[in-house]
């Protein structure tokens, strides 16, 4: 099974941030939220901080895992678990190093977007406001070392 993470970045505006596959990608100019496969020995948090930096220029502020999903696509025999995590980043001028583009949408406009099948479920979770990525973040923080 591969293992692939994803951010669901929200601005102080409630918009998210959405990217599009380039056109010589698998599933080419369907939309996703950034992120990548997590590679051999490393963590999904570490994963993430990775893939934002290397697709945005970003650097990860702090991360929240709010779900995980199994999927196959029909075009592979692999079988992926992507972890959807909230997440903050520093920076707010974007470089959409990967993406055909990217752009930044009100939760209820993500069902205007063509999106890969294993997004629905959080997508529409996002677009009817169950999933409120700020107040995750914001929320009660786990106690241990700092």
């Amino acid at each position: 099974m591969i293992t692939v993470v994803a951010a669901v970045i929200e601005r102080s505006d409630r918009r998210l941030l959405i990217g599009q596959r380039r056109r010589n990608d698998t599933s080419p100019l369907k939309w996703e939220f950034p992120g990548g496969k997590v590679r051999r020995g490393e963590s999904p948090e570490t994963a993430l901080e990775r893939e934002l930096q290397e697709e945005l220029g970003v650097m990860l502020v702090k991360s929240t895992e709010i779900g995980r999903v199994r999927h196959r696509y029909a075009e592979t025999s692999d079988e992926l678990e992507i972890r959807f995590f909230v997440a903050a980043i520093a920076e707010t001028d974007l470089v959409p190093r990967t993406f055909e583009r990217i752009t930044w949408v009100l939760p209820k406009e993500l069902g205007d977007y063509d999106f890969l099948a294993a997004n629905r479920e959080l997508i529409a979770q996002l677009a009817t406001g169950r999933i409120k990525p700020a107040e995750i973040l914001e929320g009660p923080q786990e106690t241990g070392a700092s």
